[in-house]
């Protein structure tokens, strides 16, 4: 019982980390990663409140391809910066 509370706040800290960052990172595919890591954070607070089947969808659809999506059409871009 106290073991899954300890991963249950330890889930919800990595959750809260991994907003922050995707938040406050300015390049975009650290960003996209940090969303990725975020998802993955998610299915598992899905499978830890004993629902599998969202969090397997969550796995798939938001970590798995939302993620690889977002990091190609981030590679279709082209980068620049403005000087100051």
């Amino acid at each position: 019982m106290i073991f899954e509370e300890l991963i249950q706040v330890l889930l919800l800290v990595g959750l809260i980390i991994t907003a922050y960052l995707s938040i406050r990172f300015k390049d975009l595919l650290a960003c996209a990663v940090s969303l990725g890591a975020f998802s993955f954070l998610l299915s598992l607070e899905f499978y830890m409140l004993q629902a599998p089947d969202v969090a397997i969808a969550e796995a798939g659809i938001g970590a798995g391809l939302t993620t690889a999506i977002f990091i190609l059409a981030i590679k279709a871009t082209h980068r620049w910066e403005v000087e100051t």
